[in-house]
């Protein structure tokens, strides 16, 4: 055994299981049918990677929607009222995966957060005293055995406890120690049941051992191991970790019997260091050589060396983090040969891993003189104007003038909003019409002037829809963007775009990140025109709606050749031109997203400042810096936690800022308080990611409880996130139900005022 991966993408090479899944939703297939196309896809996809030479294939990294969901129903860790529902089982999971109103029952979908710092979302396990571990045998083995059946014997990999019950959310009733018993005995059995059925290894994810770990967690990580390895059997386990190092409990982890190791060479900067200062010659490294989160190729000689200079006697090459966060395929593109040669997408690296295993050992040597010509020019040429204004930067670029409270009293008088105004975040649902309009434009069946047409009457159809329904500020709809990103990549110089290169960003829901190939500047106003279209419309202010430099270069596929910074304050540049446009045009709010801005945050907090959160605030604040006091900049968030970092928030000096609260239960209100923030804020009231429709009185009682930890004057009203991937009808009701809960509690506090 000398190469392997950690997980293959799922969702197919053409979105093949994306789009079934959706067809069950709207009751076109059958879940019998659904899970034929499963089926279909895990065969084709573990004969690939035994065509390209991979040695030890994993299974269990499929999922309908999301791996920590499937390990919750392994486990059979399910909200009660769920478990005792009149649904089958698939459907009791995509309740929890989206919501579910029905005859059997009114149940929320569990929070979304971002896996670690990638861009994929994974579903937030609620744990209680109700809960309670036992394994099911469920599609672990079933998975396996489907393989055998092919005569393929997979490394069957399931999400370890400690990273389960460290992203999972307990309440007050309940602390880790109260299901470490269950969870050993739920894991013993899932180790002895697979071993029983010919598993020869077993891969263990444990990525939250990458994180800063207290010494309780140390220790709760080593006591709960030794009982569980005790009881393995004949498979052999790999202890599997990605997206850091882990320097905390290297020395500990070697004590343990596990059979390998798992380490991230391309993200772990202290793995090579730990390694170097030994590593038992009984275990197996399993070295992450090859970028599972980029898109570029390796470059074999850095890897050669890198492996050169690691002691361990059995190594085998593997991907830094499962290749579920690239695109399936490059060959499929329309890039000239002289670009897609720079480019290794999942499939690709599959190749990667199989001729560095071929060099290591002496053989086909012409393949490391082919490779390394990518690397002997640069790839690009540089923008030496561009270069040169960033050099010329001061510190008062970053700073806006006058400060908040100055800015605040100024923005009353000019945009006369009342109490709890309300809003949405920027996107309206992209029907099929629209989604047809836009490939037609693309096919030249229609003319860029009919395309217009139809972009100005739904514009028109949604401004007039807003003024009805009540709504304060207004927003155009963004019918004319596809992405919140790729929409101003294709807008900017320096960029590429595939033309597959899906990524699962969480369930069905799948993004194509634009790839920043040289200098990025823009060359002219990218949303002025409909921006501006929709404020002549109405008297209500409208919303410019742009997404935020930080935001773009994280749900891009970076450069490599330079930092991210750079990279960063050459988009912000970009948008601060873009914001300067707008507010020449009339529009007196401007919303720069930043819903990304957590992504890339270093998962050890000792680096947060030093190495990311120093030049991406500034990057935020260059781009609105110059705007007018009256000017009202706003700013959105969603998916990720963000009580640690609300200072830097804070420090990101918008004048009101949006983020996902409602799947969070407001738990980040709290901590706004106890920060003293003084950013005005619009906690989402409502989860826009489920098709249920809030009620009013469900609304009007979320917007009691952020009362009751924000001041009044502060509270701004909207949905969680944008509402593009919605049915209209649903976002119609949910958003009159908005309207009138925002009214009815306006009227309560003015009423409690004594003000007529």
């Amino acid at each position: 055994m000398t190469t392997t991966i950690i997980g293959f993408p799922r969702i197919g090479a053409q979105r093949e299981l994306k789009f079934a899944t959706e067809k069950y939703f709207r009751k076109q297939i059958t879940a019998a049918e659904l899970k034929k196309v499963g089926k279909k896809l895990r065969k084709k996809h573990w004969k690939q990677l035994q065509s390209a030479g991979i040695d030890q294939i994993p299974s269990n990294d499929f999922s309908f929607y999301d791996n920590m969901l499937d390990t919750a129903f392994l486990f059979n860790a399910l909200p009660t009222e769920i478990a005792n529902s009149s649904l089958s089982d698939i459907d009791k999971y995509f309740a929890l995966a989206r919501g579910y109103q029905g005859d059997a029952g009114d149940f929320k979908a569990w929070p979304m957060k971002k896996w670690f710092n990638t861009n994929y979302h994974y579903l937030v396990p609620q744990l209680n005293k109700s809960t309670s571990f036992h394994y099911n045998g469920g599609k672990i083995k079933t998975e396996f055995l489907e393989a055998k059946e092919l005569g393929i014997i997979t490394r069957p990999t399931i999400i370890g406890p400690f990273t389960l019950l460290l992203l999972s959310e307990l309440d007050n009733t309940v602390t880790i120690e109260d299901f470490t018993n269950d969870l050993l005995t739920a894991y013993g059995d899932l180790l002895t049941d697979l071993s029983s059925n010919g598993a020869e290894w077993i891969q263990i994810d444990e990525p939250s051992l990458v994180y800063d770990l207290t010494n309780d967690q140390i220790k709760w990580v080593c006591d709960f191991y030794q009982k569980l390895l005790a009881s393995k059997g004949t498979s052999k386990v790999l202890l599997q970790t990605y997206f850091g190092d882990i320097r905390d409990i290297y020395r500990q982890v070697l004590n343990l019997d596990f059979d390998g190791i798992g380490l991230d060479f391309i993200e772990g900067k202290q793995n090579k260091k730990l390694v170097e200062s030994g590593f038992p010659t009984e275990k197996i490294l399993f070295a992450g050589i090859v970028n599972g989160k980029n898109i570029w190729r390796n470059n074999y000689q850095q890897t050669l060396d890198l492996l050169h200079d690691l002691p361990a006697e059995q190594i085998v090459l593997s991907t830094s983090c499962s290749l579920l966060h690239v695109p399936y395929t490059v060959t499929t593109e329309p890039f000239s040969a002289d670009v897609k040669k720079y480019f290794s997408f999942a499939s690709e690296k599959l190749t990667e891993l199989t001729e560095l295993d071929l060099l290591r050992k002496k053989k086909q040597l012409n393949l490391l003189q082919t490779n390394q010509e990518l690397f002997v020019t640069p790839r690009v040429t540089e923008n030496p104007e561009l270069h040169q204004k960033i050099e010329n930067l001061t510190e008062g670029d970053f700073v806006r003038k006058p400060d908040f409270e100055e800015r605040r009293k100024k923005q009353e008088d000019a945009l006369h909003l009342p109490l709890l105004p309300t809003t949405t975040i920027g996107s309206f649902p992209q029907t099929k019409q629209v989604k047809h309009a836009r490939v037609a434009l693309r096919k030249g069946e229609i003319s860029q002037v009919d395309y217009d047409e139809f972009i100005k009457q739904h514009i028109q159809e949604w401004v007039k829809w807003q003024e009805d329904a009540g709504f304060d500020v207004l927003v155009h709809g963004e019918f004319e963007r596809n992405d919140m990103v790729e929409y101003f990549g294709q807008r900017l110089s320096g960029y590429l775009f595939s033309k597959n290169g899906w990524v699962q960003s969480y369930g069905t829901r799948a993004v194509k990140p634009p790839i920043i190939w040289g200098d990025v500047s823009r060359t002219e106003p990218i949303t002025v025109k409909w921006s501006t279209y929709a404020q002549s419309l109405t008297d209500k202010p409208v919303k410019g709606m742009l997404t935020g430099p930080v935001t773009i270069l994280n749900w891009s596929f970076p450069r490599e050749d330079i930092s991210l910074e750079e990279s960063t304050l050459q988009i912000a540049l970009a948008i601060q031109a873009e914001v300067l446009d707008l507010e020449k045009n009339g529009i007196t709010i401007i919303q720069i997203d930043e819903a990304a801005l957590r992504e890339k945050l270093p998962l050890r907090k000792s680096d947060w400042n030093s190495e990311y959160l120093n030049w991406a605030i500034p990057a935020f604040r260059l781009v609105h810096s110059k705007v007018h006091a009256t000017t009202q900049i706003h700013t959105h968030m969603c998916y990720s936690e963000f009580g640690d970092i609300i200072k830097a928030i804070d420090q990101m000096d918008a004048d009101v800022i949006s983020f996902e609260a409602s799947r969070s239960n407001l738990e980040i209100l709290q901590q706004l308080q106890d920060q003293h923030f003084k950013t005005l804020v619009g906690p989402g009231v409502y989860d826009i990611h489920s098709p249920r429709v809030p009620t009013k009185s469900e609304i009007v009682n979320g917007l009691h409880q952020i009362l009751a930890k924000v001041p009044q004057q502060n509270i701004w009203v909207n949905p969680d996130c944008g509402l593009k991937t919605r049915g209209e009808s649903e976002t119609k009701e949910s958003l009159v139900n908005l309207t009138n809960a925002a009214q009815q509690v306006r009227k309560e506090l003015v009423h409690g005022q004594g003000i007529d």
